[in-house]
């Protein structure tokens, strides 16, 4: 039986609202490293989005490649299967790959092509060893797809999400014909998968391709014991089907992440079968904080601001803040207000989200303006329906004899 590992979506170099993550994202590696001695690890799979940018720093590229170096001088036998996701540069992360292969570590940014077009799958298909060197399963490393990297359909009602498939079941069917009886294939992808549930962050990148790009989990050949996939943030399964999983971000990407459980997943792999499979939760090693849990008034907001925690020794440490404000109109002095109430507080100030009173009917919602009737409007009145529809209150007095001191300086300047 071989031990598999699977994680994903590291985003090394990411900055969460402005704030390096380094120490986060090394407290993690650390971790990693202890459990994949704990498990006996025998193959780490690694599904895409290894760095957060294409071009990442040099301190993020000598964070992953430390790693590297430290958990194969621990775990001498450890295989490592790396596949390049969007935000990896497949050709940058593909560079050192004849360096590593020699310490058992396979990294697949690109899907290479012969000259006639089609696609060399040898490249694509790794064969996972035990620690006596014997061949005992194989791995279809598919990196996240781009266009032209997939096979052209003819006729196809949606050509990426056909293409992708016939990508799987061509490299699936080339895998059959290297392995023995005995040998199962396990997969890695990066990918949008149907009824995938979604964080904040992955629904700003999701739309690659005009939302076309969702691929369902009978993509996947039947007889795949196990698919790794990368993407997106939340750990689940997929189409009800435990063998095609999401291992999740090891750390949080966003405040809709606040009550994940971070996880890597564990499994035997056997001739037949999957066995053991478990998911261990990852240690959080900076919290996410909202205060108020619910958004409320800015007295409300500061009552409670005030009753954080004073800084302590490591700064590091400190939760990431979001602070949740319910307003009844603009706030120019908001940041301020807050950002003075948070001095000494042992929190990094990342967000402030503002909302305003729901419009309940539609009553309350201002009309919507024909554009070849909008010149036949004061300024007043189109200030009146912009300030309406965001705030769903009435402009204030004081704002408005402001507003309209300004259009009578400016109707005076140009007839001068």
């Amino acid at each position: 039986m071989l031990k598999i590992l699977h994680t994903a979506d590291w985003h090394i170099g990411q900055l969460f609202h402005e704030y390096d993550r380094t120490y986060e994202h090394q407290q993690f590696l650390n971790w990693l490293v202890t459990i994949i001695q704990e498990e006996k690890t025998d193959v780490l799979l690694i599904s895409g989005d290894v760095f957060d940018l294409s071009n990442p720093s040099a301190a993020s590229v000598k964070m992953f490649y430390s790693f590297l170096n430290k958990v194969v001088k621990v775990n001498p036998d450890l295989q490592i299967i790396i596949t390049a996701g969007n935000h990896d540069s497949a050709s940058r992360l593909e560079s050192p790959k004849p360096l590593l292969e020699s310490s058992n570590i396979h990294i697949i940014g690109l899907i290479e092509k012969f000259e006639d077009g089609s696609i060399d799958y040898e490249k694509l298909i790794i064969p996972l060893k035990d620690r006596t060197g014997s061949i005992k399963a194989w791995c279809m490393a598919i990196p996240f797809l781009r266009m032209g990297d997939y096979p052209t359909i003819a006729n196809a009602d949606n050509p990426y999400a056909t293409g992708v498939a016939a990508l799987y079941n061509e490299a699936y069917n080339y895998a059959c014909s290297k392995k023995q009886t005995d040998q199962p294939v396990i997969c890695m992808g990066h990918l949008h998968a149907q009824q995938a549930e979604t964080t904040d962050m992955d629904k700003t990148e999701r739309l690659i391709m005009g939302g076309v790009e969702c691929i369902s989990a009978e993509a996947f050949p039947n007889d795949i014991l196990y698919v790794a996939l990368g993407h997106i943030h939340k750990a689940q399964r997929i189409g009800g089907k435990e063998h095609i999983r999401y291992c999740g971000s090891p750390i949080p990407m966003s405040f809709s992440e606040l009550n994940y459980k971070h996880q890597v997943i564990v499994f035997g792999l056997e001739e037949h079968s999957i066995s053991n499979l478990k998911s261990i939760e990852i240690p959080l090693s900076v919290a996410l904080l909202r205060v108020p849990a619910v958004h409320s008034s800015l007295t409300e907001v500061m009552n409670a601001l005030q009753q954080l925690p004073v800084i302590g020794i490591n700064p590091q440490l400190a939760p990431y803040l979001e602070v949740r404000v319910l307003l009844d109109g603009p706030e120019p002095g908001l940041r301020y207000k807050i950002e003075t109430a948070l001095n000494g507080k042992e929190v990094r100030l990342a967000k402030i989200d503002v909302k305003y009173p729901a419009l309940t009917t539609a009553g309350n919602s201002p009309d919507k303006v024909a554009e070849d009737t909008l010149h036949e409007l004061k300024p007043q009145e189109v200030f009146a329906k912009v300030y309406l529809s965001k705030y769903n209150n009435p402009v204030p007095a004081e704002l408005l004899q402001l507003f309209n001191q300004v259009t009578q300086e400016v109707a005076q300047t140009e007839t001068l």
